[in-house]
């Protein structure tokens, strides 16, 4: 068994329409760290789903929803860390505002 540290998700902008970020491609991934940061002078919104290789991004594996983040905020989403992806399991964000939120996952591929 081979353990790799890394981010999951490179920082980046989230989506305003369903995107998946993370998929955990030959292997079972581990959260250890999510974050997320609202530069917009104006509170914004972000959602988090966990989803399993068969299913889609929906309500039945919403983990964080609309979670609000006021300006300049930032939320490290205890909730996540610890949150196992089983092989083809994936990370899914929205937000309600596009350009106003930034994200980055890190976490561990086991192989």
């Amino acid at each position: 068994m081979t353990v790799t540290v890394k981010p999951l998700v490179a920082a980046k902008i989230v989506e305003n329409v369903q995107t998946t970020q993370y998929t955990a491609s030959g292997c079972t991934a581990i959260i250890d760290k999510f974050t997320a940061t609202n530069y917009s002078a104006a509170s914004a919104y972000i959602s988090v789903n966990l989803v399993t290789s068969s299913d889609t991004a929906g309500n039945q594996n919403l983990i964080t929803k609309t979670r609000y983040l006021q300006a300049g905020e930032t939320y490290t989403f205890p909730e996540l860390v610890g949150q196992v992806l089983a092989p083809g399991g994936f990370i899914s964000t929205i937000t309600g505002t596009a350009t106003v939120i930034n994200m980055r996952v890190s976490g561990r591929e086991v192989t």
